[in-house]
């Protein structure tokens, strides 16, 4: 361990926001999961290469905000929300397996981010929950699965907590919502500017640029674990969208002392909690902060794995959601 980190700080690094960003002795005493059957880091074929994802792109207007989304697949509806500086791409190992299962994958950039422009309201948790609630009626959906990861996972709770209704189950990915709420806006907003204004690294994100180990690295080294084993095509996608989102600085602040915690409890809904031991953006010492709070929540924790589990093992991923979502329809 100690040569790792060793290698890790020799390493070129970014500055990134306080607010994404937590030292890596916070998540040691995490304990993984043992896998219940395959478990690759990565997937070398991946099944959304071969999709024209053109036939599948939708835009819809939500209360005044143009929404930009995906969806294949016919079914029960899954529901799929990125986190901060994400985009609906943030999905595609998981929407192909989802719709081969028989469901109704569905993935959107929040407003400010992606294709989706700046809403004509102000950004906030509350109001991107809203906005969760509006879209899923314009899309003529009943109830289904709801899925966030990161900031996608905060906005998820709090559309839990307020519409049990029409959620069935609730899936929450290396989420946001627990240190966040005691963080002080004011220094957070302020690195979060400075990062954004000293990176000129992520000016330009390509299939050419990604195949220099050193770039990958600096470039999702605090996201993914292992970003040299996985696809070029899937960094990019995760990463070009993101690029100068309006919504970046608005959606920190947004986050930055929300405080869900005791409202945590009001969830009844069966809730999946899914963590990369090796986050280094939420500290996987979070996630037993949602399991004290929402009565019978499950936790699984991946061994050698970052922030975003549901493209770095998706394998595992696809499994634990498919098993998980069966519960709901059986």
């Amino acid at each position: 361990m100690e040569a790792d980190e060793a290698k890790a700080e020799a390493k070129p690094r970014t500055r990134t926001p306080r607010a994404v960003t937590y030292p890596y002795r916070r998540i040691a005493a995490v304990e993984g999961t043992p896998a219940d059957g395959p478990d690759p880091y990565g997937d070398p074929d991946p099944a959304w290469l071969k999709i024209d994802w053109q036939q599948h792109l939708r835009t819809i207007d939500v209360d005044g905000a143009q929404i930009n989304y995906a969806e294949i697949g016919d079914g029960p509806a899954v529901i799929f929300v990125h986190g901060l500086g994400g985009c609906w791409q943030n999905w595609l190992e998981n929407m192909p397996r989802m719709a081969e299962l028989g469901y109704r994958a569905i993935a959107f950039d929040l407003p400010g981010f992606g294709s989706s422009p700046m809403p004509p309201w102000e950004i906030s948790i509350p109001g991107y929950g809203t906005l969760l609630d509006r879209l899923r009626e314009e899309l003529g959906i009943g109830h289904c699965t709801l899925v966030g990861n990161s900031m996608g996972g905060f906005i998820a709770a709090e559309v839990a907590v307020r519409e049990p209704e029409w959620v069935d189950r609730l899936v929450l990915v290396s989420s946001a919502g627990i240190s966040h709420a005691t963080m002080r806006k004011g220094p957070v907003i302020a690195g979060a500017r400075i990062s954004v204004a000293t990176n000129p690294l992520l000016r330009r994100v390509d299939l050419v640029s990604m195949r220099r180990p050193g770039l990958r690295q600096v470039a999702f080294g605090k996201v993914m674990r292992h970003p040299d084993k996985l696809r070029r095509e899937l960094l990019v996608e995760f990463m070009a969208p993101a690029l100068g989102a309006a919504g970046f600085i608005p959606a920190v602040a947004a986050l930055t002392g929300y405080d869900l915690l005791d409202r945590l409890r009001q969830i009844r809904v069966p809730t999946l909690i899914v963590w990369g031991r090796d986050d280094l953006v939420v500290p996987a010492s979070d996630s037993t902060g949602f399991v004290e709070r929402i009565p019978g929540a499950e936790l699984v924790v991946f061994e050698d794995c970052g922030h975003v589990p549901m493209a770095e093992r998706p394998t595992r991923f696809n499994r634990l959601l498919a098993r998980f979502c069966e519960t709901a329809h059986t």
